[in-house]
C-alpha cells in the first residue's frame, strides 16, 4: 500500500492502521463477540503479516490494558519502522475508564509510554477524550503540556481522539492530528475531516467495531471503505482485528477501493448507498 502523508507532521502512514486495543484489554469493549487476548507468538505474528502487507502503522493507548507494553516487548523482537500512535488522558482500570488531564498525568504518561514502547520519541499522542471536547482542549493542561513535551523532542505529533464535532474542529485548529468516528451510520463528524486540510486525519470505528451486520449492503466493508476514502483529507483508517483472515481481507478491500479512480469511486459508493 502506497503511504500517505499524515498532516505536516513529516510522517507516512498506511491507509490502513492496525488497532491493538485486543492485544491488552477484553474487559469492557464494545465488540460484538468476547475474546482471548492473544500470546505474544500470535500477537507477533500477527504483526509480521501486518508489516509484509504494506501496514506501518499501529494505534494503541494506556487505556487498551496491556497493549502498550506488550507492543514494546514485541517490536523489539522485529526491527521494523513502525508509525506508533498513541494516547493520554484515560486509563482503564478494575472494570472501568478513569480520566486526568492534569499536566502532571501528561507527563507521566507520555514518560511511561516512552518506556513501555522502547522509544525515545512517540510518534504522535493523542488525548484521549472523555467526551467533553472543548473543556479538555481549552481549559485543561493536557494540551499545553504536550506542546510542551513536542518542543523538547518526546513527541513528533499532537492531536485529539475526538467525541464531538465541536471538538474536533477545535482540535483541527490547534493540533498536529485528529481522530474521528466516521462510517455509513456516523457521518457528523465529516465536517471535521473537510475542514482538516493540512491536518492529519485518522478515522476509528470506520468498520463500526466489527458491528457491520448493520448495513443492509452486499459488501459492508468495502461501503465503509469507499465513503471514508472519497474524502481526500483522510489519511488513514484504524481498524483492530486479531483474525489473520480479516486482515488480508482488510487490506485487499482498501487496495481495491484506493485502486478506483475518483470517478468510479463516486459512482460505486452512490449506488452502495442508495
Amino acid at each position: 500500500m502506497e503511504l500517505r502523508p499524515l498532516g505536516m507532521t513529516g510522517l507516512k502512514v498506511s491507509p490502513l492502521g492496525l488497532g491493538t486495543v485486543k492485544f491488552g484489554r477484553n474487559q469492557g469493549v464494545k465488540y460484538p463477540r468476547s475474546f482471548a487476548l492473544p500470546s505474544d507468538r500470535e500477537a507477533l505474528a500477527l504483526l509480521e503479516l501486518a508489516w509484509e502487507l504494506g501496514i506501518n502503522l499501529l494505534d494503541t493507548a494506556p487505556a487498551y490494558g496491556e497493549s502498550e507494553e506488550r507492543l514494546g516487548r514485541l517490536l523489539r523482537q522485529r526491527q521494523r519502522d513502525w508509525v506508533i500512535v498513541t494516547k493520554v488522558g484515560e486509563e482503564f482500570h478494575a472494570g472501568e475508564s478513569h480520566f486526568d488531564f492534569s499536566a502532571a498525568a501528561t507527563r507521566a504518561s507520555v514518560e511511561r509510554s516512552l518506556r513501555r514502547l522502547g522509544v525515545e520519541a512517540l510518534d504522535a499522542v493523542l488525548i484521549h477524550s472523555s467526551g467533553d471536547d472543548l473543556a479538555i482542549l481549552e481549559r485543561e493542561e493536557v494540551l499545553p503540556t504536550l506542546l510542551d513535551l513536542k518542543q523538547a523532542g518526546l513527541v513528533r505529533a499532537v492531536g485529539m481522539s475526538s467525541k464531538t464535532v465541536a471538538g474536533g474542529l477545535r482540535a483541527v485548529e490547534c493540533c498536529d492530528v485528529v481522530m474521528v468516528t466516521y462510517n455509513p451510520r456516523q457521518r457528523e463528524e465529516l465536517s471535521v475531516i473537510r475542514a482538516a486540510a493540512g491536518k492529519g486525519v485518522l478515522i476509528k470505528k470506520g468498520l463500526l467495531s466489527g458491528h457491520l451486520d448493520r448495513i443492509s449492503e452486499v459488501d459492508p466493508v468495502r461501503t465503509s471503505l469507499w465513503l471514508i476514502f472519497a474524502e481526500p483529507g483522510v489519511s488513514s483508517v484504524v481498524v483492530g482485528t486479531l483474525n489473520p483472515d480479516h486482515l488480508r481481507a482488510n487490506v485487499a478491500a482498501v487496495k481495491s477501493v484506493l485502486g478506483l479512480n475518483p470517478a468510479r469511486a463516486t459512482a460505486a459508493l452512490s449506488g452502495k448507498m442508495m
